[in-house]
C-alpha cells in the first residue's frame, strides 16, 4: 500500500532525473540542436533504469530485475500523469487576458481555420488508416484510430491523462502507445519544421526578417503583458495578505480543477437522466482535464467581473504548470511499456508516418490558401503545435520570425481560445474513443469528416481570394 512518503521519494526522484536531463541536455551537442525538452530526456533516462531497458538487459533473476527503481515508486509514478495534467489544463488561461471574442476572432480566424482542419484532418487519417490496414493486417483495437490525434496534436500531458479512458474502453496498451507517439510528434515536429523553415527562406516564403534563432522564451512574453496599473493594483490587493503569492495562486488553480469537477459530475448526472438511461454513456469515460481548462476560463471571467484578476500572476501560473508539465512527460516516459510498443509496432510506425504525412500536407497545401498574409510563419507555428507542444509551435514561429513582425505570435495566443477547449486535448480528444466505441469507426468518420471539410469550405470561402490575391503579390516580387 502506498504512503505519503513513497510519493515524496518519487517526486525527489524526478527532480533528481530533471537534473540530470539538463546536464545531458548541455553535453550532448545533438540534443541541443533539436530543442528536445530536458523533460524528455530525464524521461528517457528514467526508462532505461527501468524494468523495460535495464532490466530486461539484466535478466529475471537478477537484482537489477525491475531496474533501479523500486515497485513502490513506479506505481506512483504510473498514477501522476492523469493528475497532473489537471494541472496543466487548468492553469492554461488563468491569468490570460481575454478580449472581446469577436476581437480574438478577427485577428485568428485563418489560423483558427488552419488549426482545425489539421486536427480534424489527423481524426479522418486516423480512421481511414484503422480503418482499411489496421485492423484487417493487425487486428489492433478501434480507438487507435484516435491517437493521432490524442499524441501529435495533444502531445505527452493529454496522450499521459487519457490513460484511464483507454483502460476502462478496454484498450489499455492505447496510453503506451499515445505516449510513444507524442515523443515521435515532438521530434519529428521540430526535425521537420527545422526543414521547413530552411526550405522556406531559400524560396522566399518567409516574408519576416531572420535573425539567429535563438532559445524559445516562455510563452506569456507573446500572450500577456503585465501594465503599471495591474501591477499597482496586486500591491493594493496582496497589502497586508500573509500568503505567498505562489501558493495563492496555486489555490486559483485548484479552485479551477474543483470547478471543472463539479461542470463534469453535472455532465455525468445529465446524462444518467437523459440519453444514458437506455445505456449510451460518454461522459463517464472524459477525464477530468479538459473540464479543468474550462474551469480555468470561469476563474479568470469571474474574477475580471470582481475585478481580482490582478491577484493570478500569469508568470506563476506558467512556473506552476510547467513543473505540473515536467512531471507529467517524465513520469509518462518512465512508465511507458516497451514491450507494448514492440508487440504494436507496425501500427505504431504506420500510424507515426500517416500522422507526420497529413501534417506536412497540410502546411504546404492548405496553409497558403486559407492564411492571407504570413502564410509560411502562422502555418510553420501550427504545423510546430500540431506534431508536438505548444512550446514546439512558438519555437518554429521563432525561427522564421523572431522579432514577431508577422504578428503571428498574437494571433497563434488567440487561436487556442477558439482551439483548446475542444481539440488538442480539449473536449471531443477526450471523448473521441469512447465516440468511436460506442458508434464504430464509420459513423466518426462521417462526423468528422463533415467537421473537416466545414473547416476547409468556410476557410476558402472568407479567406480563399486574400490568400491568392497574397500568392500572386509574392509571385511578382519575385
Amino acid at each position: 500500500m502506498l504512503n505519503l512518503k513513497d510519493a515524496l521519494f518519487a517526486f525527489i526522484l524526478v527532480a533528481l532525473l530533471i537534473l540530470v536531463g539538463r546536464l545531458i541536455h548541455q553535453k550532448v551537442r545533438w540534443i541541443q540542436k533539436l530543442y528536445i525538452p530536458e523533460s524528455i530526456v530525464a524521461g528517457v533516462v528514467a526508462l532505461v533504469l527501468g524494468p523495460e531497458v535495464l532490466g530486461a538487459i539484466a535478466g529475471s533473476g537478477s537484482p537489477l530485475a525491475n531496474g533501479v527503481f523500486p515497485e513502490s515508486i513506479r506505481e506512483v509514478w504510473s498514477q501522476s500523469p492523469g493528475v497532473f495534467i489537471n494541472i496543466v489544463f487548468a492553469a492554461l488561461f488563468l491569468g490570460e487576458s481575454i478580449p472581446h471574442p469577436r476581437d480574438i476572432w478577427n485577428k485568428a480566424a485563418p489560423q483558427v481555420v488552419f488549426g482545425q482542419s489539421l486536427a480534424w484532418g489527423q481524426y479522418v487519417v486516423g480512421i481511414l488508416l484503422t480503418l482499411l490496414i489496421l485492423i484487417p493486417l493487425f487486428g489492433i483495437d478501434p480507438t487507435a484510430a484516435a491517437l493521432i490525434e490524442i499524441a501529435f496534436e495533444g502531445g505527452h500531458g493529454t496522450a499521459a491523462g487519457m490513460a484511464g479512458t483507454f483502460q476502462e474502453l478496454g484498450f489499455p496498451d492505447g496510453a503506451d502507445l499515445a505516449v510513444g507517439l507524442a515523443t515521435v510528434g515532438i521530434v519529428s515536429g521540430i526535425v521537420t519544421g527545422t526543414v521547413l523553415a530552411n526550405w522556406g527562406r531559400r524560396k522566399g516564403y518567409v516574408q519576416s526578417i531572420q535573425q539567429n534563432v535563438a532559445e524559445p522564451e516562455w510563452f506569456e512574453d507573446y500572450t500577456h503583458s503585465e501594465t503599471p496599473q495591474i501591477r499597482r493594483a496586486r500591491s493594493r490587493l496582496m497589502r497586508n495578505m500573509l500568503i505567498d503569492p505562489l501558493s495563492l495562486n496555486f489555490g486559483f488553480v485548484g479552485l479551477a480543477i474543483a470547478i471543472g469537477w463539479l461542470l463534469l459530475q453535472g455532465l455525468i448526472w445529465i446524462e444518467s437522466v437523459t440519453w444514458g438511461i437506455g445505456g449510451f454513456e460518454m461522459m463517464t469515460y472524459v477525464p477530468l482535464f479538459p473540464m479543468a481548462l474550462v474551469g480555468g476560463i470561469i476563474v479568470q471571467l469571474l474574477m475580471e467581473r470582481l475585478g481580482l484578476h490582478p491577484l493570478i500572476i500569469r508568470p506563476l501560473m506558467n512556473n506552476i504548470a510547467g513543473v505540473a508539465l515536467d512531471i507529467v512527460v517524465v513520469t509518462a516516459l518512465a512508465t511507458i511499456s516497451l514491450t507494448v510498443l514492440g508487440e504494436n509496432f507496425g501500427s505504431f510506425l504506420l500510424l507515426s508516418v500517416a500522422g507526420i504525412t497529413w501534417n506536412i500536407f497540410a502546411f504546404l497545401y492548405l496553409a497558403p490558401r486559407v492564411i492571407p498574409s504570413y502564410w509560411f510563419e502562422r502555418g510553420l507555428g501550427d504545423l510546430g503545435q500540431s506534431m508536438g507542444v505548444t512550446a514546439t509551435g512558438i519555437l518554429l514561429l521563432r525561427m522564421v520570425d523572431p522579432d514577431n513582425r508577422s504578428g503571428a505570435f498574437e494571433s497563434f495566443a488567440y487561436k487556442q481560445l477558439f482551439f483548446e477547449p475542444i481539440v488538442g486535448g480539449g473536449l471531443f480528444t477526450a471523448a473521441a474513443p469512447s465516440l468511436i466505441a460506442k458508434f464504430g469507426l464509420v459513423s466518426i468518420l462521417f462526423l468528422t469528416s463533415g467537421i473537416l471539410v466545414a473547416w476547409l469550405i468556410f476557410g476558402f470561402l472568407a479567406f480563399g481570394k486574400q490568400a491568392r490575391r497574397a500568392r500572386k503579390s509574392e509571385k511578382g516580387i519575385e
